[in-house]
């Protein structure tokens, strides 16, 4: 994205020169939504500020397992690599401190969508504390593995009751990625005022929600 958004604008996106295109909010891979560039290193360094003092308000939507007992609620758990697994986090009591709300948005029989807010910026940090919590994303092979032997995603025959894939053929996920989508961010300019950076729902997970509220109705 990097390399494609510099070319666009034509701008180079290696090296030290000024301006050029330098990454300021990146996503786990298989996570969508809004990623943020700057275009110069006194805008880098006015965004990383925000971050680093927490003080972009970040907007996640997630489809996860379960219907929450709550409508809302605060995950207030500290995170630490993994001991075991290096690739994955996990909420260790003498970890860097990490926080996120978060607010049913829609529930269906079996999955709910939350709008999470992080508070702070730790790897996995909305994938753990929901995990954490009981929630976890419908797709996240780090944190709800599939069965054994089966390919990760959602598919139309775990909630609409009779179907059957054609005969013959695999069924195939409507979404086989995370479950998760940066919806928005807002921040301060160089001019200090607020901008909001909004991205729509990708298609996939259109396709999931319009199944769920045509098929899973509680």
């Amino acid at each position: 994205m990097l390399e494609r958004l510099a070319a666009q604008i034509g701008l180079p996106h290696s090296g030290q020169q000024d301006p050029r295109v330098r990454v300021v909010h990146r996503l786990d891979k298989d996570t969508s939504g809004v990623l943020l560039f700057a275009k110069n290193v006194a805008a880098q360094r006015h965004l990383s500020h925000q971050f680093q003092n927490n003080a972009i308000e970040k907007e996640y939507l997630a489809i996860v397992c379960g219907r929450p007992s709550e409508r809302e609620g605060d995950i207030d758990a500290p995170l630490a690599p993994h001991p075991t697994s290096p690739q994955r986090m996990t909420v260790f009591k003498r970890g860097r401190p990490a926080r996120t709300l978060w607010r049913v948005e829609e529930t269906f029989r079996d999955f709910a969508v939350l709008r999470c807010f992080p508070k702070t910026g730790k790897t996995h940090q909305i994938r753990v504390h929901l995990k954490h919590a009981g929630m976890p994303l419908a797709v996240d092979v780090l944190y709800n593995p599939p069965r054994a032997g089966t390919e990760p995603g959602i598919r139309l025959s775990q909630f609409k009751r009779g179907y059957r894939p054609t005969r013959g053929e695999d069924e195939r996920p409507l979404i086989g990625r995370l479950t998760l989508h940066a919806h928005r961010l807002t921040f301060a300019n160089l001019n200090g005022e607020n901008v909001t950076i909004e991205a729509e729902l990708p298609k996939d997970m259109r396709a999931v929600l319009n199944q769920l509220r045509r098929h899973s109705r509680r």
